[in-house]
């Protein structure tokens, strides 16, 4: 399934998606109306959102609930201190341009030191959703490429 061939993927990466867990969502204002389904989406399967402040009033005012975490450049403790203590499994940045340039590459390079899953899409964050439902539902399978060959010849 596309879910499971996603979830995948994301393995081959060693950054596996986790299936439990805290996502951080922090979303340029022009991606804020694309992230309510895969908000709801994350917290459907369990997960704790952390936000920046305007992605998490933008949640908030949506109903979807999520905690407010500092920008890098803003007080502490924030998204910095939440990777390195270990307290974020999966990152949503959309960047914002020229003024969050500075937080962007700080979290893009934290995430990557400690191997947390960095999403930069909307779309993509969505079809994280898609392959974490597909994993927690039992769907996760790994066959050889001899297995696949064999059911078509066998076919």
């Amino acid at each position: 399934s596309f879910g499971m061939a996603v979830f995948k993927s994301q393995e081959a990466t060693k950054t596996p998606l986790p299936v439990s867990g805290t996502v951080l969502i922090t979303i340029a204002d022009r991606d804020k109306d694309k992230i309510l389904k895969t908000a709801r989406s994350f917290r459907g399967l369990g997960f704790r959102i952390m936000a920046t402040e305007g992605t998490c009033r933008f949640l908030h005012d949506n109903g979807v609930q999520a905690l407010f975490i500092n920008k890098l450049h803003e007080n502490r403790p924030n998204i910095q201190d939440a990777i390195v203590d270990g307290h974020i499994d999966l990152i949503v940045n959309t960047p914002a341009g020229r003024l969050s340039e500075y937080d962007d590459s700080y979290i893009r390079k934290t995430a990557i030191r400690h191997n947390i899953p960095y999403i930069t899409t909307t779309a993509a964050a969505y079809a994280a959703t898609e392959g974490i439902r597909e994993r927690l539902n039992g769907r996760y399978m790994v066959k050889s490429l001899q297995d696949y060959h064999g059911e078509i010849e066998g076919g």
